[in-house]
């Protein structure tokens, strides 16, 4: 109640732009050298900072524990509404002024599965790091149901993957038609260089459960074909599939571009699915109100030309 009354009683000119970006970067890291660093300041004027911060709003808002610089309960509330406030002033900078990749140092962020980072996160590093060798690419892990918040509200940048249930206020770029295969370890006993419908629907098979994605359709495919008393195991991201694969006898149902990556780092054989599975479309999304910003444009235009299929 305290710090509510006396911010009530703080006149906006009392704020300096500068210290709240040293709050936003303590909060994030947890550790006053390296939000130094993040924000291009020494060790002593952090320090110098935090104390001014501190003065300001009556309250310690970082104490140092074993595990870092830890927020008092003021500095948590405080935190989001300061994030939020940094990034609209950043994203109207940009606006006005352009993105200069060779300059910026902006971290973007992005949703996507396990199996998106594997198929879309090494290229898109290497492209950007020749490009843009300051720009920081970060990928969060949030619960589906809160991505379409976090694209409205700015917290990630670009939403990437099968994602049928991003639609309301959001614009949207193809990248790619992708189609499901099956795959098995290469010296699996009873299939060979293809499998038959009676094989497929005979083995033991592993199943990835993606709930909120559009590979639910797997699942909903086996319930059509009668399979799901086949299915021996079922595990909630793909990356522990090829130790599974490895290890037994099942096979599994996967995107190719997932296999192909699974295929280059272990003894895997992809094979021709069977029966019939709809294809899907890989896509890009991003909030309409970020479709102006030159720097998110930037970002799609390198995801585009990275990874779209030619017309």
């Amino acid at each position: 109640m305290k710090n509510m009354i006396y911010i009530s009683r703080m006149n906006i000119t009392d704020l300096d732009l500068n210290l709240l970006r040293v709050l936003d970067a303590i909060a994030s890291e947890g550790n006053v050298t390296v939000a130094g660093e993040h924000v291009g300041l020494s060790q002593p004027a952090m320090s110098n900072a935090l104390s001014r911060l501190r003065q300001l709003f009556d309250d310690p808002l970082f104490v140092r524990t074993p595990r870092g610089m830890r927020p008092t309960p003021f500095a948590q509330q405080l935190a989001h509404p300061v994030r939020e406030a940094l990034r609209l002033i950043q994203t109207a900078l940009q606006q006005h002024a352009g993105f200069e990749p060779k300059s910026s140092d902006r971290a973007f962020r992005f949703y996507m599965s396990d199996i998106g980072e594997m198929v879309f996160v090494p290229g898109l590093i290497e492209r950007v790091k020749h490009e843009a060798p300051g720009v920081k690419i970060e990928v969060v892990r949030i619960p589906i149901k809160d991505v379409h918040a976090a694209l409205e509200a700015g917290e990630i940048d670009l939403a990437v993957g099968f994602l049928p249930g991003l639609t309301k206020g959001m614009r949207q770029q193809p990248l790619f038609r992708e189609h499901y295969v099956c795959m098995l370890r290469a010296d699996h006993p009873l299939i060979g260089a293809k499998i038959s419908r009676k094989q497929f629907r005979e083995a033991a098979h592993v199943l990835v459960s993606y709930v909120g994605t559009g590979h639910q359709v797997i699942e909903d495919t086996f319930i059509a074909e009668g399979l799901s008393a086949r299915i021996a195991a079922r595990v909630p991201h793909f990356l522990v599939v090829p130790m599974i694969l490895a290890r037994t006898d099942l096979i599994v149902t996967v995107p190719s571009r997932v296999a192909a990556v699974f295929a280059r780092l272990g003894n895997f054989r992809v094979l021709k699915l069977p029966l019939r599975m709809p294809s899907f479309e890989v896509r890009l999304h991003w909030h309409e109100r970020f479709h102006q910003d030159p720097a998110n444009r930037w970002l799609r235009e390198v995801m585009t030309e990275l990874y779209a299929e030619q017309a």
